[in-house]
């Protein structure tokens, strides 16, 4: 409905990211297909950008919670991926520990996993600038989207990571290092065959924990209802987390997340959409 979706962790192992349903070829960016698509075989997309496998095979391999998504970079989007990428991207290769105080300029720092094409982010980003925002996905279009975004917008306060966020959450965040954790419209995976892939098990809760700080929010929305049922049943047992909502059951939507145009059309179709918001003990 609003974004792209992700793929889902084992429960025996480490839960994995999740990319969002994207927006598509029509957002901010947008334009003629880059050379990049027609560069010779064998070169990669963006030698300076991000890296089409960051973390390569230095970890163990595991049923995934995104699925990648090949589709075309534009013109615009391509750009922003070379110039900024640079200095407001990264790839999530494993390899150290960040420090966020530094890379955010000691603003509290909050993780979106899955973030599409990045409008919503973009303006999260612009309506609170004192919060810098850690965007994962895997989807080269919307990375350079989102840069994108930012540049034109002036916004400081967002980086872009491309790969993991398991391996970002488990090899690359210190403990307490997270403000909160953003999940909107993961991938549902429907099939009951499936719902392994889902990012939202105990597994992926506890890593995510281990990395915020205490009262830290952790912020999931869906408009696939039996995923919703499934969140709100897990991270209710969690022992790491308690429910904002006075009832215990979904919360309204909050004023900091904006509805998209993509969501707004789910609504217009009779989807509902819930909110999910659980604070770290």
């Amino acid at each position: 409905m609003s974004e792209p979706r992700e793929t889902t962790p084992a429960p025996e192992t480490t839960t994995p990211s999740a990319p969002t349903r994207s927006a598509g070829s029509d957002a901010p960016g947008a334009g003629p297909e880059t050379p990049e698509a027609r560069r010779p075989k064998g070169e990669p997309r963006f030698p300076d950008g991000p890296s089409p496998d960051p973390a390569g095979s230095h970890f163990e391999r595991r049923i995934r919670s995104f699925q990648p998504r090949r589709s075309r970079v534009t013109t615009g989007q391509a750009e922003a991926l070379r110039r900024r990428w640079a200095e407001w991207g990264l790839d999530i290769d494993g390899s150290r520990v960040l420090d966020l105080a530094e890379m955010f300029g000691g603003r509290p720092v909050v993780l979106e996993i899955g973030f599409g094409m990045g409008e919503a982010t973009a303006r999260m980003a612009a309506a609170d600038p004192s919060t810098g925002i850690l965007a994962v996905d895997v989807h080269t279009p919307g990375q350079g989207n989102l840069l994108g975004l930012a540049d034109r917008a002036g916004l400081t306060n967002v980086r872009v990571a491309n790969g993991d966020a398991i391996i970002l959450l488990r090899e690359m965040l210190a403990p307490d290092a997270l403000d909160g954790v953003r999940v909107y419209f993961p991938d549902p995976w429907p099939k009951k065959r499936h719902h392994k892939r889902r990012l939202i098990q105990p597994e992926f809760l506890s890593l995510a924990a281990s990395r915020m700080k205490p009262g830290a929010l952790l912020h999931c929305a869906t408009d696939w209802e039996p995923y919703a049922e499934q969140m709100l049943e897990v991270l209710t047992a969690h022992e790491d987390f308690e429910n904002t909502a006075p009832d215990a059951g979904y919360a309204p939507r909050p004023d900091f997340r904006p509805l998209t145009r993509f969501e707004g059309q789910g609504l217009d179709k009779g989807h509902v959409v819930n909110d999910l918001l659980f604070s770290r003990k």
